[in-house]
């Protein structure tokens, strides 16, 4: 499976859904991740016809080159000019205002020619496309593994907490909140409620492995799940959401655990 690179485009016409008679120009660069939520534009519902990817460009443009339009299409000087900066100067796209960083995208996000462009292009290289928006100039400049998602029943939970190794290797995650977790809890959880996010998701990181194998558990298995995506696009390689929640791991697999 190809793992997500990062591409950064000089010139990048950015998909519409109502593209005008002429090729959209924008300068956009974009992190692919091939199992990963992508923040580019999605094929099937692309952004407006000036949003633009926002990553910070790197590569040099040292020829001059036609930013899009025809007619009175006019050549930019962009000679010895950085990415990001000809993204927030001529591109359509809003992930200008980025500098053009589109961020991780996987396969399936992405119009068929751009998104080939996207997935063949060597690391740091750019590359020059054409879609029915426009011609595109796009650089990956990152590029990492394919991570899993998926749920994981409560009587296979159980069954592998019966094994003491397991709650010493694997990263355990509660995302309710401390009322809930003073009704019903599993041992080797952390607390991690989702209210607060924008305290313990900053670090997360440098807290938990992502190398590591991290369960998220919830009430019901809605809350997890969101977490879970999200740690997926963090990078962690492989995140398990507890199917239903805690709710059904006290119906299903342990019924000393109580039900609220």
């Amino acid at each position: 499976m190809l793992g997500l690179r990062a591409r950064a485009a000089a010139q990048l016409p950015c998909p519409s859904s109502s593209p005008s008679s002429a090729p959209a120009t924008s300068l956009a660069r974009f992190a692919r991740l091939t199992p990963l939520a992508a923040l580019a534009p999605l094929a099937s519902a692309p952004p407006p016809p000036r949003a633009r990817a926002s990553l910070s460009a790197r590569w040099k443009w040292n020829a001059p080159s036609r930013l899009g339009g025809t007619g009175t299409s006019s050549r930019p000087t962009t000679r010895g000019a950085d990415l990001s900066d000809l993204a927030v100067e001529h591109s359509l796209c809003p992930s200008k205002e980025n500098g053009g960083m589109l961020g991780w995208v996987r396969k399936g996000q992405m119009v068929p020619e751009f998104e080939e462009a996207a997935f063949s292009a060597p690391l740091n290289k750019v590359v020059r496309c054409k879609t029915k928006f426009g011609w595109h100039l796009l650089q990956v400049l990152a590029e990492r593994d394919q991570c899993i998602l998926q749920d994981i029943d409560p009587e296979e939970l159980h069954t592998k907490m019966q094994d003491p190794s397991f709650l010493e290797e694997a990263q355990l995650i509660d995302v309710r909140e401390p009322d809930e977790v003073a009704k019903a809890s599993l041992p080797g959880f952390k607390v991690l409620p989702l209210r607060q996010f924008g305290t313990w998701g900053p670090v997360m990181t440098d807290e938990f492995n992502p190398q590591k194998d991290t369960y998220v558990l919830c009430h019901h298995g809605m809350r997890s799940m969101q977490v879970a995506k999200w740690l997926q696009s963090q990078g962690f390689k492989k995140v398990y959401n507890v199917a239903g929640g805690i709710h059904a791991y006290a119906v299903k697999a342990d019924s000393s655990v109580p039900t609220y």
